[in-house]
């Protein structure tokens, strides 16, 4: 049974993203929008802070029903009873998929970036409940893009829900849909926005077309 429907609005979060606005009031007008799904993925805070926060954003997701992820750290996500982990391939030197899944148990949620062809395939065969793909578009979160030259293809080899991530926004995001895609991360384009209830609406309805 797969831990996460399809169709899912993602928000990443991350503080620095959000035009001087807290995490908490982000999270609430985004979740009032109509995301399914937010990842905390706040690189520079403190662990102490981090747990805080993490807490916070856990029992308001809960409340509403929507899933929380953890960027990064599976340790992190277990302290705050997270309904799981979102992984880089960087972590994996860290934190492999078996040691994250014996850590976590079965009933949580595990994701994994991937970044071209080749890792989505490998991840594919893996104990993983979701894998992202990109960035697609441009985006400053990374310094490069992958385009959407193989979504088609990853959609057709995937063996558990894909999350399309990377530079997406109003003006391309039709075109993914129309390769396919019924699963979207979102960063900058609900948290640049001046009004992030009425952005995520806009996006989710994309998505419910």
């Amino acid at each position: 049974m797969r831990k996460i429907k399809e169709k899912n609005l993602y928000l990443v979060l991350s503080e620095e993203c959000g035009c001087g606005r807290n995490a908490l009031d982000i999270a609430k007008s985004a979740i009032a929008g109509g995301i399914d799904m937010l990842q905390m993925r706040e690189k520079a805070k403190p662990r102490s802070e981090l747990l805080s926060l993490g807490h916070e954003l856990c029992g308001l997701c809960k409340k509403n029903n929507v899933k929380f992820i953890v960027n990064d750290d599976p340790v992190l996500a277990k302290e705050i009873g997270a309904d799981g982990v979102h992984l880089g391939q960087e972590d994996l030197k860290k934190y492999s998929i078996k040691k994250t899944r014996n850590l976590l148990g079965q009933d949580k949620i595990m994701g994994l970036s991937t970044h071209s062809l080749e890792q989505f395939k490998e991840a594919n065969t893996k104990d993983l409940d979701y894998i992202a793909f990109g960035p697609i578009f441009p985006t400053k979160t990374k310094d490069y893009f992958i385009g959407t030259g193989d979504v088609e293809e990853v959609l057709n080899i995937a063996a558990k829900p894909v999350v399309f991530i990377g530079g997406i926004n109003n003006d391309n995001i039709g075109e993914l849909l129309k390769k396919g895609a019924r699963n979207i991360a979102v960063i900058r384009a609900i948290l640049k926005a001046d009004d992030i209830k009425a952005k995520t609406e806009e996006i989710k309805r994309w998505l419910l077309k």
